[in-house]
C-alpha cells in the first residue's frame, strides 16, 4: 500500500492516508454493537440492490462481500463488533487540501400542520410534478446546463426547472399538489433544508413527509448570506435564532429564503413506524447518532467513517466526538471529501443540537480490504 494514496476520482482532490486503528483517538471506547447494527441496514439493502433515493457511487466489490459476511451475524456484541470491522477495513485519514474535514448537523424538525388550507395553515409543502425529471448523477440532458440535476419535460423536449421564487409564484399552475399546509414560510424553508418532517396535525395525528424530488437548481445558504450582510455573526447562529429571524422580518425574509433557488417535493411516508428515523438518501430511515451524510458523488453509501473532533452541548460547552458512523444520506450542501452532516434525530432537542454543530473534524474513511 502506498504511502498516500490518491483518490481515483479527480473531484475527489483528497489524499487517502494510510492508518492502523491504533492511530485513532478513543477507538475501543466507542459503542461498535450500534455502529455494527447501522452498518446492517445498509448491507440489507445493498445486498437487495435496493432502489437509492439519491443514488451515490455503486458500491465496490469488496465493500458487497463484507456486507454478505456482516450479514450472516444479525447482531455482535460490542468487542466482537469491534473485531469485525478490524478485520473486514482498513481506515484511511481523508486529508483535503485545507488540512481539515467539516461537519455539520441535520434533523428531522416537528411542526403544525394541516391537510387542508386555512386562515392559520397557508404555506403548502408540495408533492413532486409529473414533469420533474431527475437528472442521473454524472449525466446530462440536451439542452440542460451540465450544472443542473433536474429538467422540466415539455412536449418540445426539456427546459431547466423553474426555481424556488418562480414555483412560489405559481409558475408550477396545477401541477403544483400540496401534500400538507404550514404556519410559517421559514417552517416550510426548514423542512426543505432537512428533507424531512414530523407534522402534527389538527387532529393530533402526526404525519411524516420524506423527500420525493427537486428541482436541481444550486443551493444557497441563507445562513451564510445573513453573516454575508452582518445580520448575524457565525459564533453565535443558532437555528432557533435563524428561525426567529425569519418569523420576525417577513418581508426580508421572503427575498433572503428566495436567495436559495433550490426547492424540494414531498411525499407522505405513511410506511414509517413512529420509532423509525426519516428516509436518508441510500433508501431506508436513518439512524440518529450513527448515520452520516456525504458527497454522493464521491462516496458509497455504506462505508463506515469514523470521525473525531467536538459535539457542541450548548453555544459554551461540547463534548468530545469519537465515533464510527455509516454514510447513508447526502445533501445539496454536503460537497467535498471532507465533508459530512451528522444526523441527530427527531425533535426540538436534535434540532438545537443540530443547529450548533459547524466544526473542523478529522474524517477517517474504513475501506474494505481486498478480497
Amino acid at each position: 500500500m502506498p504511502q498516500a494514496e490518491a483518490d481515483s476520482r479527480p473531484a475527489a482532490q483528497a489524499r487517502l492516508e494510510p492508518l492502523s486503528f491504533g492511530d485513532l483517538d478513543s477507538w475501543k471506547d466507542d459503542d461498535h454493537a450500534a455502529a455494527f447494527r447501522a452498518f446492517l441496514r445498509s448491507c440489507r439493502a445493498l445486498d437487495a440492490s435496493a432502489a437509492e433515493l439519491r443514488p451515490a457511487q455503486a458500491p465496490e466489490r469488496d465493500l458487497l462481500a463484507v456486507c454478505r459476511t456482516a450479514l450472516k451475524s444479525p447482531a455482535l456484541p460490542r468487542d466482537e463488533a469491534r473485531r469485525f470491522f478490524e478485520t473486514h477495513f482498513t481506515p484511511f485519514a481523508v486529508v483535503p487540501p485545507a488540512g481539515n474535514g467539516f461537519l455539520t448537523g441535520y434533523y428531522e424538525p416537528e411542526f403544525q400542520g394541516s391537510r387542508t388550507p386555512d386562515s392559520r395553515y397557508t404555506v403548502p409543502l408540495l408533492a413532486r410534478p409529473d414533469d420533474l425529471v431527475t437528472i442521473p448523477q454524472g449525466e446530462t440532458l440536451p439542452g440542460i446546463d451540465k450544472g443542473l440535476q433536474a429538467a422540466r419535460r415539455t412536449g418540445q423536449g426539456y427546459e431547466p426547472y423553474p426555481d424556488r421564487a418562480a414555483i412560489e409564484d405559481g409558475a408550477l399552475g396545477p401541477l403544483a399538489r400540496p401534500v400538507v399546509y404550514l404556519r410559517e414560510p421559514g417552517e416550510a424553508f426548514i423542512i426543505h433544508v432537512q428533507g424531512s418532517s414530523r407534522i402534527r396535525l389538527t387532529d393530533g395525528s402526526v404525519m411524516r413527509v420524506a423527500y420525493a424530488g427537486r428541482n436541481g437548481r444550486p443551493y444557497t445558504s441563507i445562513g451564510r448570506v445573513l453573516v454575508q450582510r452582518g445580520e448575524m455573526d457565525l459564533e453565535s447562529m443558532t437555528l432557533a435564532k435563524l428561525m426567529g429571524w425569519l418569523k420576525d422580518h417577513p418581508g426580508p425574509a421572503r427575498e433572503l429564503m428566495r436567495q436559495n433557488h433550490s426547492y424540494i417535493f414531498f411525499r407522505e411516508a405513511d410506511e414509517l413506524a413512529p420509532e423509525d428515523g426519516p428516509i436518508g438518501g441510500a433508501g431506508f430511515p436513518l439512524v440518529p447518532g450513527r448515520s452520516l451524510a456525504v458527497d454522493r458523488q464521491l462516496w458509497t453509501y455504506g462505508l463506515p467513517f469514523w470521525l473525531e473532533g467536538d459535539l457542541p452541548l450548548t453555544l459554551e460547552r461540547s463534548e468530545p466526538l469519537r465515533r464510527l458512523m455509516i454514510a447513508q444520506d447526502t445533501g445539496s450542501a454536503i460537497v467535498g471529501p471532507a465533508r459530512g452532516d451528522f444526523f441527530f434525530g427527531s425533535g426540538e432537542e436534535a434540532g438545537i443540537r443540530a443547529g450548533l454543530l459547524r466544526h473542523a473534524v478529522r474524517f477517517v474513511v474504513l475501506k474494505p480490504k481486498a478480497r
